[in-house]
C-alpha cells in the first residue's frame, strides 16, 4: 500500500496523541541519575542491532553501546522493547529516555524529538535478486516491480519520491520483508545494506544481488524528548568519546564482521 510523505507523518503524529504527549515530563539527566536507571528504546527484532541470543537475552549492537553508556552515568540499563513505527511516541510519551532502533535524523521526525550527534552511518542500497539484473537503483522505477518495505522506515517515502511507478508492500520487520521476496510476493528492498545481510543469510537459498550504486549514506542517532537538553548534550559528550576511543568501531566490527562501510567523520555532527 502506498502512502505518502505527509500521510506517514500524520500517522507517526497520530501515535504520538493517543500515547500521550507528555514532552514536559521528560526525565532530565539528573532525574535519571537520582532513579538509578535509563530507559533505552531498542528493537530486539533487528539482528545484528538488536535481537534474543539462544538463551533469551537481549544483546547486539544496539544493547551494548546502551550498556556503555548506563556504565558512564553510573546507573542500570533498561532495555525497553520498540518496532519501527513506535520508536518517537515512546520518547515523546516518556516510555524511554532516549531511543535508538536505526533512527536515521530527518526534518520530519526533528518536529517531534531532538536528535543527538551521529552513533553510526547507514548506507542506503537495493537489495534484490539474480532475478532483476539492473544496476542502478533508479532502474526499478518500473510499475512490474514491487518494493517490499518496513513500516515507519525513511526510504518508504524515498521510494514514493524518487520510483513513482514502482509498487509498495508493507511489512512489520526486516526478516518478513526478506521472506517475502524470497517467497516471490516482491522484487527488491531499498534499505541499509548492512541491516539486512542477517535475514537475507536466513534464506541461503536465494540467489541475492546488490545493486551496484548505493543511493545514499544516512546517520542514526538517538532521539531525546524535545527541549532535553541536560540528556542531549550528556549523551553528545559520550557518543563523541565512544567514537574517539574506538568503542563504537570495535562494536560494530563485533556484530557486523567488518568495519563500518562509511565511518562518522566530525564534520557529519551537523
Amino acid at each position: 500500500m502506498v502512502r505518502n510523505m505527509k500521510m506517514s507523518f500524520g500517522v507517526s503524529l497520530a501515535l504520538v496523541f493517543l500515547l500521550g504527549l507528555s514532552i514536559g515530563n521528560a526525565r532530565t539527566l539528573d532525574q535519571i541519575i537520582t532513579a538509578g536507571e535509563i530507559r533505552v528504546g531498542i528493537n530486539v527484532n533487528f539482528p545484528p542491532l538488536g535481537f534474543f541470543n539462544e538463551k533469551n537475552e537481549i544483546v547486539g549492537f544496539e544493547p551494548e553501546f546502551a550498556a556503555a553508556v548506563a556504565k558512564k552515568l553510573g546507573v542500570k540499563l533498561q532495555i525497553v522493547q520498540v518496532s519501527s513505527p513506535d520508536r518517537i511516541p515512546f520518547v515523546t510519551s516518556d516510555k524511554v529516555d532516549f531511543v535508538m532502533g536505526a533512527l536515521t535524523r530527518n526534518p520530519e521526525r526533528g518536529k517531534m524529538v531532538d536528535f543527538t550527534f551521529p552513533v553510526n552511518t547507514e548506507v542506503l542500497g537495493v537489495v534484490t535478486t539474480e532475478k532483476r539484473p539492473y544496476k542502478n537503483y533508479k532502474d526499478f522505477n518500473r510499475s512490474d516491480i514491487t518494493f517490499v518495505q518496513v513500516r515507519g522506515t525513511t526510504p518508504v517515502p524515498f521510494i514514493e519520491k524518487n520510483l513513482p511507478k514502482a509498487k509498495l508492500l508493507l511489512l512489520d520487520n526486516y526478516p518478513d520483508a526478506i521472506r517475502a521476496i524470497a517467497q516471490g510476493r516482491g522484487d527488491a528492498i531499498l534499505d541499509v545494506i548492512e541491516f539486512i545481510l542477517a535475514p537475507m543469510e536466513a534464506n541461503k537459498g536465494i540467489k541475492w544481488r546488490i545493486v551496484e550504486t548505493p543511493v545514499s549514506t544516512d546517520y542514526d542517532c538517538l532521539g531525546v524528548s524535545k527541549g532535553n537538553g541536560t540528556l542531549k548534550n550528556w549523551l553528545n559528550i559520550v557518543i563523541f568519546e565512544l567514537h574517539s576511543d574506538g568503542t563504537i568501531e570495535e562494536l560494530w566490527k563485533k556484530y557486523f564482521g567488518r568495519p563500518m562501510i562509511q565511518k562518522v567523520h566530525w564534520s557529519d555532527w551537523f
